[in-house]
């Protein structure tokens, strides 16, 4: 691990331990086992490492999707991208809390969009394919609706995992009504 990761990760615990505001980079670095000037060549701020934390994310759901996402019918496809997704928030629950934490309350905001470029255009392709399939509406804006399919279905993992603390039992219909909801959107009924 570079020393860029080791500072990404530190920030990860630190913040997941101390939460954002009480975190410092003294702590940071400690935890990293680096120099607190060696972390200024990387971030100036201990917030600035928000975006590397939310790329991170980012990365975990695309390798998901890479590996779990197989081809066949478009709606089993869209099932295994609100599989993945669940799976992914369940999984990082403290880091998925620090990104919305870090970035929405920070200057880096902005950076959403930039950051969660790739995953959108993961699921935009995937859409394509499936339009020139047949296999979709022929009138899907396939840019839009992959940001609305990666919003709708990360909403709803939150809200299950995060705050509502609901039984496996409950999840799983939440997650076959989300998928009955986007299929039938896109027109890829089962």
């Amino acid at each position: 691990m570079d020393k860029r990761e080791r500072i990404i990760q530190a920030a990860i615990d630190v913040f997941s331990d101390k939460g954002i505001e009480k975190a410092t980079i003294s702590e940071i670095v400690k935890k990293a086992g680096i120099a607190q000037g060696t972390f200024y060549l990387y971030f100036n701020s201990k917030l600035a490492v928000m975006p590397d934390i939310a790329e991170l994310m980012v990365r975990k759901i695309l390798e998901g999707l890479t590996s779990e996402v197989k081809d066949g019918p478009i709606d089993q496809q869209i099932g295994d991208i609100i599989h993945v997704i669940f799976k992914i928030t369940n999984e990082y629950k403290v880091l998925t809390k620090l990104i919305y934490t870090g970035l929405t309350q920070t200057q880096y905001v902005g950076s959403w969009e930039e950051i969660y470029a790739p995953l959108y255009n993961w699921v935009e392709n995937l859409l394509q394919r499936g339009k020139e399939a047949q296999a979709i509406n022929s009138d899907v804006n396939t840019k839009f609706t992959a940001k609305i399919i990666i919003g709708s279905v990360e909403s709803v993992a939150e809200q299950v995992y995060l705050y509502d603390h609901l039984d496996e039992d409950s999840i799983i219909r939440y997650k076959n009504e989300l998928h009955k909801f986007v299929a039938n959107a896109i027109g890829a009924y089962r």
